[in-house]
């Protein structure tokens, strides 16, 4: 079946001479991953730098239900991205975010919420110049409501809040430390709650320091390992950790 559709470039790796494998997350299949022949002079219609991470694209692709590497015919760039690939401290937030997509939306059918989602904060990021370190700790938050294991930020009302503990297995506060260690001091809890009151416009107003911003994304990727299966280390994360944790 003859598709076209939106996408969003999540991984590309080299196959072959003239060949790419890409993986994409698109607006109408959710994720696909496609062969693409890529020539090697500048008259083919498909060129190598449409397939940079994140990436939004315009695609049309033969797509067959029980094919595992579906055919991309033609691609074109949906919004030029120019500072996610120029800017060193926004490129390193476009690779990390790649990276986890890649392996966030592993199994993730059609979905245009989250699909808009996804594409909107990387048109946030990208026309923003300034004042936003704390991006990827709002992206990673805020996406797991859309997968399913947002956290219940409701408190019990007879206690303090700067008691509570967080149980990252239940994504809920509780009373007293669950019986598992994947849990939270209520200290931590509250950087959580922190968290999660962030958005883009207003993320700018929480000060955190490196220390602070390294220890939210660990949290945040403990929770993300603990509620998808076999979700992996991320290497990207390093380079990032240089530049904003």
């Amino acid at each position: 079946m003859l598709i076209t559709t939106e996408a969003i470039v999540l991984r590309t790796i080299k196959y072959g001479e003239q060949k790419l494998i890409v993986d994409l997350y698109t607006r109408k299949q959710g994720r696909l991953s496609c062969v693409v022949r890529v020539p090697k002079t500048s008259h083919g219609k498909l060129k190598k730098q449409y397939f940079q991470p994140l990436t939004l694209l315009s695609i049309e692709g033969d797509i067959r239900p029980q094919t595992q590497l579906q055919k991309l015919r033609d691609a074109a760039i949906l919004l030029p991205l120019p500072t996610l690939l120029t800017d060193p401290s926004k490129l390193s937030i476009s690779l990390f975010l790649s990276e986890f997509l890649y392996h966030a939306l592993r199994s993730e059918q059609q979905d245009e919420p989250m699909f808009d989602y996804i594409a909107n904060s990387i048109q946030w990021l990208n026309g923003r110049e300034s004042d936003y370190a704390n991006f990827h700790l709002v992206f990673l938050m805020h996406l797991s409501r859309f997968l399913g294991f947002y956290p219940n930020l409701e408190q019990p009302f007879t206690l303090q809040p700067s008691t509570l503990y967080f149980d990252l297995r239940a994504a809920s506060f509780c009373t007293l430390p669950p019986v598992h260690r994947d849990f939270l001091m209520p200290e931590e809890a509250g950087m959580l709650r922190l968290m999660m009151r962030m958005d883009y416009p207003t993320m700018h107003l929480f000060r955190l320091n490196r220390q602070q911003r390294y220890r939210c994304i660990e949290v945040a990727l403990q929770f993300y390992r603990l509620h998808l299966p076999d979700f992996p280390d991320l290497r990207s994360l390093s380079v990032l950790r240089e530049l904003w944790l």
